[in-house]
């Protein structure tokens, strides 16, 4: 795992590049959002790339970096954070839920095609982790999706189940029936560890999963470790393998060929599956295109994805 970066991403490396406080509704609730765009201004509405973090994460969570290097090659970014997380309204805090995120996502997609700067013909979806699962459901059903990039995705919820071994599913069981009975009880909800060191009860426990989470947060950050017991049953059955067929745009599948959290060859099998796939599989695992070189290199391959399907090419 490289250290953390100094965050300069957002700053002094791309000092073109100006970010907005913005928000947008998703059912009635405010999402707290950031708005990338190039400081010089343009006479036509830009292009867009929406971003949302993975499984608990907020914005502040190196989502900035990839932003401002959109925004700096001319494609406006949006960065939200989901209700419940964040700067995000939504009470309990931390409820991760699938649905409700979907709903998220399709409420971002609305606000950016309402905008008067952003030409909603040439919005597209970047997720990573579990988020690089829900563009993959949310360009499946929206065909206002010009284009999709899905990093080290979440595709395949059985196919995890196993790493967990049958200590780790008890334990998960136990903890999705605990929070059913607070739900009931009307009480906060049962919360279990995102992360957490291997042999230990978490949602990810490999070896590089607490100190990736970790490195990714800057000081000040507003993630917290917990994630809702209900969550267990609705990660497990969620498959957006099985819905990428449907997808229309064209989907950069970014892959880390040593994936231990979502596993390389799930998204492999989804990426075959998809009908415009341009798959690049990376040295590493599931947090390194995060950090260091291995990000340069890719953001670098996506900011060229995003190019060649959202800009019109010149000369």
């Amino acid at each position: 795992m490289n250290p953390r970066p100094t965050p300069v991403e957002a700053g002094r490396s791309c000092p073109d590049v100006r970010r907005e406080d913005v928000s947008f509704t998703s059912r009635g609730q405010r999402c707290a959002a950031w708005l990338y765009r190039r400081r010089a201004e343009t006479p036509t509405p830009a292009p867009c790339v929406v971003l949302a973090h993975g499984w608990s994460g907020v914005r502040e969570q190196r989502l900035d970096a990839f932003a401002a290097r959109f925004a700096a090659a001319g494609i406006a970014a949006l960065v939200f954070d989901y209700r419940h997380f964040g700067a995000s309204e939504g009470e309990p805090r931390q409820l991760l839920d699938i649905d409700s995120q979907l709903d998220d996502w399709d409420s971002a997609v609305a606000y950016v095609c309402t905008r008067p700067d952003i030409d909603p013909g040439r919005v597209a979806l970047w997720g990573t982790s579990l988020s690089g699962g829900l563009v993959l459901s949310t360009a499946a059903r929206d065909r206002r999706v010009a284009a999709v990039v899905s990093q080290v995705p979440y595709v395949d919820g059985l196919t995890n189940l196993p790493r967990l071994g049958p200590a780790g599913l008890g334990r998960m069981a136990v903890a999705y029936l605990r929070d059913r009975y607070a739900q009931l009880r009307h009480r906060p909800p049962h919360m279990f560890p995102v992360v957490g060191p291997p042999g230990s009860f978490a949602a990810m426990t490999s070896p590089d999963a607490e100190a990736g989470y970790h490195a990714m947060d800057p000081p000040g950050s507003t993630w917290r470790n917990e994630t809702p017991g209900r969550v267990a049953l609705q990660a497990a059955l969620y498959r957006p393998t099985r819905t990428v067929a449907k997808i229309a745009c064209p989907v950069f599948f970014a892959i880390a060929d040593h994936d231990v959290v979502t596993f390389t060859r799930s998204a492999q099998k989804a990426a075959a599956r998809t009908p415009d796939a341009e798959v690049h599989v990376y040295p590493g695992g599931h947090f390194d295109p995060y950090f260091g070189e291995l990000f340069e290199r890719v953001v670098a391959d996506e900011i060229d994805f995003l190019v060649r399907h959202l800009l019109p090419p010149t000369g």
